[in-house]
Parts: C-alpha cells; sequence; structure tokens
C-alpha cells in the first residue's frame, strides 16, 4: 500500500493526539512496577547485592536483544504491534514478583520486562517518524517525551499512594489499567497515517533509497562515539535512584512507596520542562551541548547524595536528575535520527545505542549493589558520579565526530 508522505504542517492534533495518549500512558505500562521493585525486595529481606544482580540480569537480556528488535521494526509494516504486545508483556512479568519472591522468580520477571520494554521506545520512534517525517520528528518527539514524562510523574504519583494507602497489589493494578488506555491509543493510530518508508528512516523524497547493512552501524563514528559516552553515563547514572532509595529505606528514614514515588515524581516533573527545553534548543543548536550538559548532571547527583540522604536530598538529587535524563531523552533519538537520516535503518541505530547505553546501565545495579555491600551508600554515590565525568571527558575528546549533529 502507497502511503502519502508525511508533513510536519500537516501534523494537526487530531491526528496526532492519540500517540501523544500512547507516550502519555506507556510510561506507567512500560514500567510496571520497576521503580518500586528494589524497596519492595529490601523490605523482604533481600541484600542490596542481591538486588542489583538480579536487574542486572534482565537488563542485560534487554540489551542483547533491542538491537534486532530495531531492525525488525525498520522491516515491520505493523509498528503497533511493537507497542502493544511488548507493552502487555511487561504487565505480565510484573504480576510474577507480587506472587513469587524467589531470586529466579524475579530474575526471570526482569528478562521478560527488558526484553518487552526494549521494544516499545523504537516502535514509537518509528511511528512518530512514519507519521511527521524528519522535518517534524525534532518537535514532535520532544512533545512525546513530555507526554511521557508527565505520564510518569502522574502514574508515579499516583502508584506511590497506592502503594502506600493499600499495598504493592495496587501499584501493578494501575499499571495494568495503563496498559489497557495505551493499546486503545495505539488501536486509534490508524495504518495509513504511518508511512513506514518514512518511519525507517529513508528520505521523504527518495523513494528508492536502500537500507544500510549492519555493518554501517558498526563504522558509523557519531553513533559509536554516542553510545560509548551513554555507556558510561548510565554505568554510573542507573544505579543512583534505587540505592538512594534502598539507604532511606534501609536506615528507616522513609517508607518504600512514598519515597520511591517521591523521587520518581520530582524528577519526572523537571524532565517535562527539560524535554520542552532540548526540544527548542535543538531547532537552533545541535545536540552536542546538550548531552554534554546532562553528562555533568551525574556527577553532581553523586556529590549531593553523598552529603545528603532521605527526605532531605531527594529534592536537589531528583530535579539533577530530571535535567540530565529529560535533556537525553529528546537529544539521543533526536541525534540517531538526524545522523542516519537517509539510510532507512533509523530504528535499527536506536536500537544499537539504546544497546550500548544498556551496557553500563546492565552492570550498574550489581556494581552499585556490590560497592555500597562493601564500602556504604555514600562513597559509592561518589563513585557512581565519577562515571558521568568520564562521559564527559569521551563527548568532548570526541567532539568531532558528533558535533555537525
Amino acid at each position: 500500500m502507497t502511503h502519502s508522505e508525511p508533513n510536519a504542517g500537516d501534523s494537526h492534533a487530531a491526528r496526532l493526539w492519540p500517540l501523544l495518549a500512547v507516550n502519555f500512558f506507556m510510561a506507567d505500562m512500560q514500567s510496571g512496577i520497576g521503580p518500586f521493585i528494589s524497596v519492595f525486595l529490601i523490605e523482604r529481606g533481600w541484600t542490596s547485592g542481591l538486588i542489583g544482580t538480579a536487574l542486572s540480569i534482565g537488563n542485560i537480556a534487554g540489551m542483547l536483544i533491542t538491537t534486532p528488535v530495531g531492525g525488525f521494526i525498520d522491516a515491520s509494516h505493523h509498528k503497533r504491534a511493537w507497542v502493544i504486545v511488548p507493552g502487555v508483556a511487561v504487565v505480565l512479568a510484573s504480576s510474577v514478583i507480587l506472587m513469587w519472591q524467589s531470586f529466579w522468580a524475579v530474575a526471570g520477571s526482569q528478562i521478560a520486562t527488558s526484553i518487552a520494554s526494549a521494544a516499545i521506545v523504537p516502535a514509537v520512534t518509528g511511528i512518530t517518524l512514519g507519521m511527521v517525517g524528519q522535518k517534524g520528528f525534532n518537535r514532535q518527539n520532544g512533545r512525546n517525551q513530555a507526554f511521557n514524562h508527565t505520564g510518569n510523574l502522574v502514574g508515579a504519583a499516583a502508584s506511590g499512594l497506592l502503594g502506600w494507602k493499600f499495598g504493592y497489589f495496587w501499584v501493578f493494578a494501575l499499571a495494568a489499567l495503563f496498559g489497557v488506555i495505551t493499546v486503545a491509543c495505539v488501536l486509534m493510530i490508524r495504518p495509513d497515517q504511518i508511512n513506514d518508508h518514512a518511519a525507517r528512516g529513508n528520505k521523504e523524497d527518495d523513494s528508492k533509497s536502500q537500507p544500510g547493512a549492519l555493518t554501517m552501524l558498526l563504522r558509523h563514528k557519531p553513533l559509536l562515539v554516542l553510545g560509548l559516552a551513554l555507556a558510561l553515563f548510565h554505568l554510573g547514572n542507573a544505579a543512583i535512584i534505587p540505592l538512594f532509595g534502598m539507604s532511606a529505606v534501609s536506615n528507616g528514614k522513609a517508607n518504600g512507596p512514598g519515597f520511591v514515588a517521591t523521587t520518581v515524581v520530582i524528577a519526572q516533573g523537571v524532565m517535562v520542562i527539560a524535554s520542552l527545553v532540548a526540544m527548542h534548543v535543538a531547532e537552533k543548536r545541535n545536540y552536542w551541548l546538550i548531552l554534554l550538559v546532562s553528562f555533568l548532571m551525574l556527577p553532581l547527583r553523586g556529590i549531593l547524595a553523598f552529603f545528603l540522604d532521605g527526605w532531605s536530598g531527594v529534592v536537589p538529587v531528583e530535579i539533577l536528575d530530571g535535567i540530565g535524563t529529560g535533556l537525553q531523552s529528546v537529544a539521543v533519538p533526536g541525534m540517531v535520527a538526524r545522523s542516519l537520516y537517509g539510510t532507512g535503518r533509523v530504528n535499527l541505530g536506536q536500537g544499537a545505542v539504546i544497546t550500548v547505553q544498556g551496557i553500563g546501565a546492565a552492570v550498574s545495579p550489581a556494581l552499585g549493589g556490590w560497592v555500597t555491600h562493601w564500602i556504604g551508600y555514600p562513597p559509592t554515590f561518589l563513585v557512581l558520579g565519577g562515571l558521568g565525568l568520564l562521559a564527559a571527558g569521551v563527548w568532548i575528546t570526541l567532539g568531532a565526530a558528533v558535533k555537525e549533529y
């Protein structure tokens, strides 16, 4: 079936509101009870090292599957299904942890969640490109991320309240409800509104553009530099939020669901603003400066987490988290789409970058958990924060390969 080419100018609200709604509701569906897992398990007697290991096993599984999933999405003419099926899988996997807390049950659930979640981000990226084209992608992606962070904020606040008042089951029930609404919103996007040619990153005016091979990605310097810097960043970043919550709960300074919900709400609220700022900055400049600022947020977070704990530290630590992650939520997919424009391999590129940064994110919980076990929470935050300086160093040193984007 031949589709008309997308045009950013005709991307009116009536056509795009289901896409924005998907981004809003998929946030809580995609995470399930993820943000609450660490405190849920530590309240049931798990050690920080064991929790980190279980989470890392799941992250590694997601890391391994993300690149091929991106390739499948490039080739697929049913991109909506790549949001629906994984979303349902996340909700089902979350229910396993509520019923069984054995190590392999938790690890298996995290594997299923990570594999399913690996498909959702490149799928939504592809759908967005297919609906608005390359010219409209930066602005629409900024709006998508603002709605996604707002959905995370609302979902976390409601989950924290429900978990505090009624227990963890209701955290899962809310994620399931958001999942049902997400599926309904995805189905409101008609297949003929998604231009599969543009969705994979082909040039809108070149219908014969052929997708590049996987070897092209391995030789694509901007993606390699971006992936390396993100891997170092997430090696430090991924463990800070769960460790900060575990520190507060284990020291008796906070209620588990309420504290975790507060960290997420603050961070996501700032992410909404940061993502919109990144969108506007990218229209006038490139993504290099935006990403540099995001990397520098991590060492600042590590220092603040070292000196402040519990409720006294949650606001400044999570504000910085919101700035860094909010900037990256727009800059990373935007830079990938911009640098791979015309190759027909944008979603494969998205998957490849997520895979490389996932190496850092996969190891981070285990690294943070065992370092904490050996030297305690405060010094661990400095160790993890220092990795942000390494990421910034790579970004500056190899900046010639990425500054044009």
